[in-house]
């Protein structure tokens, strides 16, 4: 039985940075995205995850299989001058290397970063994924999200336009809405 680990990334080990690159380079060839349509070169890539970590907004989640950082998940926080939005944080970059599904690594993930939004004080949870990423959109229903909209142009892939899926989970109570 495989052994996964999740925890929040605040620096990269040693050969962190180059499984984070490789996982994120095959979920990309994959489908995945991250907003490509085709792997960025390295150099490009490792910026990309080096700037995450220095971003004050965002926190970022790995998952770890045997020991290979193989997935990832980021909550980001409203900036300081979102007041009226402030109890709202999204998810972005929820990801499983294709060699590393199956384990459980997504469904730990969306746990540890609702957890994590909860003991920040975050209510609500939002996120958007393309319309092609079924076992992604499975995942977001089992867990409670709530679709409140189909975009039809959310991504352009090649000649294709993907549509994207909008959700929203309350993760604590708020205040009654009106």
């Amino acid at each position: 039985m495989a052994n996964i680990k999740v925890e929040p990334l605040t620096e990269f080990k040693t050969a962190d940075l180059d499984d984070l690159c490789q996982a994120t380079e095959d979920a990309i060839r994959d489908g995945i995205g991250f907003n490509w349509v085709a792997p960025p070169s390295k150099d490009v890539m490792e910026s990309f995850w080096r700037g995450v970590l220095v971003v004050p907004e965002r926190i970022l989640f790995g998952g770890r299989l045997d020991g290979t950082l193989a997935a990832s998940i980021q909550i980001f926080k409203p900036g300081p001058t979102k007041q009226t939005t402030a109890f709202c944080a999204g998810i972005s970059n929820h990801f499983v290397a294709p060699w590393a599904r199956g384990h459980g690594l997504a469904k730990a993930l969306l746990q540890a970063a609702e957890s994590e939004a909860r003991a920040l004080g975050f209510s609500v949870l939002t996120l958007h994924v393309r319309s092609t990423q079924e076992a992604a959109l499975k995942l977001y229903h089992e867990s409670g999200y709530t679709r409140w909209g189909i975009m039809p142009y959310y991504e352009m892939v090649g000649d294709a336009m993907i549509a994207g899926h909008y959700f929203y989970k309350n993760i604590k109570p708020i205040m009654k809405i009106t």
